[in-house]
């Protein structure tokens, strides 16, 4: 049972640190089984070599050596008795087969001090037995009986049964040694098998301990976590993550749960900054419609004045035009002048605060048709110019059909307006298709545009030049810039082209899904100019 300090201390072990000491005490128990295990498999295996090497064979060499001793008695015996020669051919026999068997017992028994020592005792009973009975008689002449056998009979019995017993005894200690080992293979046999099942048994409760710790330590822990993580991510941010398991899973879990607080807490803000942009949009929003309110009402009731200011002085011109002085004519020149281009700047302000207001009707728009329809509409100023017009093919898209002619009769009749004055305008219209956008480029030989005036020729009512040169109202390119936006594109002067202006924009195939200046204004408060 851990104390108190030792449970602090266990608590503050990392993952690696379990890892690493689970691992450690395991392989030391492997060890030590493993070592156990090889010593009783050795042991196991010494004693079958003993069996098998030692005891059995010398059991068995020490009958054949009875059996060599047996055949040389009889073959003296016979021998003896008769004189015939051939009785002496077994005791030749037993006798090299004594000496061979002598030899491998002695060999065999090498080590064992008392089998030795019975085997020296039956050496000696033979010695015994062949010096005093069987050289002698097999010595005598053949033919005949021999005398020694039949004096010696009695003592040739003894001595025999002398060795007889002598080989008894070490057949009987061979036999109880080889019994010995076979009882003692067959213990350290159940040893081993015992071992083994414990081995098992300890390798399958380790597997057991290991995997449970796993799961209480890690898996739980880590499901747990991803159980909080789960419900923070489904939306309840207020749900604290627990933290259980190792250290380190711990410190996981506190940071993760540090991270939900800063997230609560940046969360907070950004609602407030999102009420604070949406109020400030809706702001924005209410003064852009205002702005454009204002614009189609000013340009709209102004044309009525300027309409009777212009009529009048044209009037006066035609009426009293060479009948007053000089000065009189150049001064209502200047009055018929004034009202006319401003006039002309009314008219483009209104349709300039129209873009997005009065034409929104997106539809399938060919571009082609509108280029042509475009064109038509240039006709005259192209044909003074003699400009050379081209194009790629050009898409269909999703887009209003009013706006989409004046996109490209404002740039096609800049290309046109400002040309070089000893050359032939030359405009080039490109389409490419770019991912999601349709990428255009309407690129023509004129007098350019320098890079440090790009952003500015979209500002609405700046001009590079003076209506003296090159006329117009500066509104163009500002009408285009709206009408692109308004359809999800960007719009832009490319500074690396310096033979001419290149203007670059971007179309969407559908325009975005914003809604209209109207209705922003509608929900702003503001009535739609008539």
């Amino acid at each position: 049972m851990l104390t108190p300090s030792g449970a602090r201390r266990s608590s503050a072990w990392t993952t690696r640190r379990w890892l690493r000491v689970g691992v450690a005490a395991s392989l030391t128990v492997l060890a030590l089984l493993g070592v156990t295990g090889a010593w009783v498999l050795g042991r196991t295996a010494s004693i079958s070599e003993e069996l098998v090497d030692v005891r059995v064979p010398a059991l068995t060499t020490s009958f054949r050596l009875e059996s060599a001793l047996l055949n040389q008695e009889t073959g003296i015996r016979g021998y003896g008795l008769t004189g015939t020669p051939e009785f002496l051919q077994p005791y030749q026999q037993g006798l090299t087969d004594q000496d061979v068997y002598a030899v491998e017992l002695a060999r065999l028994l090498d080590g064992d001090g008392r089998a030795l020592a019975d085997l020296k005792a039956l050496q000696d009973a033979v010695s015994t037995w062949q010096e005093r009975i069987a050289r002698p008689i097999a010595a005598s002449p053949s033919g005949a009986p021999s005398p020694l056998a039949t004096a010696r009979a009695a003592e040739a019995k003894t001595s025999f049964d002398a060795l007889r017993q002598a080989m008894a005894g070490q057949q009987e200690q061979l036999l109880a040694e080889r019994d010995r080992t076979r009882a003692d293979l067959a213990a350290t046999m159940r040893l081993r098998n015992w071992l083994f099942a414990t081995i098992a048994a300890v390798v399958a409760l380790m597997a057991v301990l290991v995997f449970e710790g796993l799961r209480r330590g890690i898996n739980r822990p880590l499901e747990q976590l991803g159980a909080d993580a789960r419900t923070v991510a489904g939306g309840d941010f207020d749900h604290p993550i627990s933290s259980a398991g190792p250290a380190d899973l711990r410190r996981l879990s506190g940071e993760i749960d540090f991270m939900r607080r800063q997230l609560v807490r940046e969360l907070a803000f950004s609602e407030e900054a999102r009420r604070r942009l949406d109020t400030q949009t809706a702001d924005l929003q209410r003064s852009n419609a205002e702005l454009e309110q204002f614009a189609y009402v000013a340009s709209h009731d102004l044309q009525e004045p300027l309409r009777k200011v212009s009529s009048f002085t044209q009037l006066l011109q035609r009426r009293y035009g060479g009948q007053l002085d000089a000065k009189a004519d150049q001064y209502i020149a200047i009055a018929v002048d004034g009202a006319n281009r401003m006039q002309t700047l009314i008219n483009d302000l209104l349709d300039f605060s129209r873009v997005g207001r009065v034409h929104h009707n997106p539809e399938k728009v060919d571009l082609e048709a509108v280029m042509e329809r475009a064109l038509s509409a240039l006709s005259l100023g192209v044909e003074e110019s003699g400009a050379s017009i081209t194009h790629d093919p050009l898409p269909s898209l999703v887009a209003d059909p009013t706006q989409m002619g004046m996109l490209w009769q404002n740039l096609i009749g800049n290309a046109v307006k400002f040309r070089r004055p000893d050359l032939a305008p030359e405009i080039r219209v490109g389409a490419v298709r770019e991912g999601e956008l349709w990428r255009f480029t309407v690129t023509d030989n004129g007098i350019g545009i320098e890079p440090e005036y790009a952003d500015k020729v979209f500002v609405i009512f700046q001009r590079l030049h003076t209506k003296d040169v090159y006329p117009g109202s500066g509104i163009g390119l500002a009408m285009c810039k709206k009408i692109v936006e308004f359809h999800g594109g960007t719009i832009a002067v490319d500074p690396e082209y310096r033979d001419g202006t290149r203007i670059t924009f971007t179309l969407a195939p559908e325009p975005p899904p914003a809604p209209s200046a109207i209705a922003e204004a509608t929900r702003a408060g503001v009535e739609p100019a008539p």
